[in-house]
Formats: C-alpha cells, sequence, structure tokens
C-alpha cells in the first residue's frame, strides 16, 4: 500500500487489502473510498471484504467505482459529496491511485484554478494535465 497526500483532508492509495485496514486506521484516517470496481483483476480484494474490514475498525466507508478510462464529472461531483460527508481525512483507493485523484480533481473543477489542481496532483505523483476539467 503506497500513501499519497493529496491534501490535509485526502490521501490516495493503490490496491488495499483487509490487512491494510489497522494501520490505516492507526495512521489517522477517518473514513476510505473505494474507487475499484470490483473484479477488475484477478486476485483483487472484493468491496464486500474491505468493507467488512473498515467495519470492525470503526472507519466509514464508501463504494464509487470508477472504470479506468471512463471517469466522467458526474463521479467526480459524487466524490466531491462523499468527501463533504465522510469524517476526515478520507483515505481513497483505486488500482494506482490515478482515479481517485481524477475524481478529486473533476470534484474542484468549479472551485479550484486548474493550475492549482494540476499542481496539487503533480505534488503527489501524479500527472493529471491532459485532463479536461
Amino acid at each position: 500500500m503506497k500513501i499519497k497526500k493529496i491534501n490535509d483532508q485526502l490521501s490516495v492509495a493503490d490496491q488495499i487489502t483487509q490487512n491494510d485496514v489497522s494501520d490505516i486506521s492507526k495512521a489517522g484516517f477517518q473514513s476510505i473510498i473505494c474507487n475499484r470496481p470490483d473484479a477488475e483483476t484477478a486476485g483483487q480484494p472484493a468491496y464486500k471484504e474491505i468493507e467488512q474490514a473498515a467495519m470492525k475498525a470503526n472507519l466509514p466507508i464508501r463504494y464509487l467505482p470508477a472504470v479506468s478510462g471512463a471517469v466522467t464529472s458526474e463521479l467526480g461531483q459524487e466524490f466531491g459529496k462523499m468527501l463533504e460527508e465522510l469524517p476526515k481525512p478520507v483515505l481513497a483507493y483505486c488500482r494506482s491511485g490515478m482515479r481517485c485523484t481524477t475524481l478529486w480533481a473533476l470534484s474542484n473543477a468549479k472551485t479550484m484554478d486548474r493550475a492549482t489542481i494540476v499542481q496539487t496532483a503533480a505534488n503527489a505523483g501524479y500527472d493529471i494535465s491532459a485532463i479536461s476539467l
């Protein structure tokens, strides 16, 4: 699990496992968002498995699957709503963290300038410069 900080409210990560959830809680995260569709690759833990571990750790968790290459503004808006509602800081995960970062960028497209969004993502190691915001 590689966690990358976007800002004080959100960090993103690659695929997590049930065993990672206790470390996520110990690291101070207050909630989790899963942006990876189930069965995207063989051997990947299902959302329900992560959800069960999160429930045991008393971490709120939400499921907003986003298909790679098909992330929409509507999904970005839903992601933004989840960020507003969930206790912070939030850890969002997908295969690499890129979809989570893209969703964050789309959720902020109306309130932040493009250059700031692109630079914030770049600071976390994600190049979103080609994304239409």
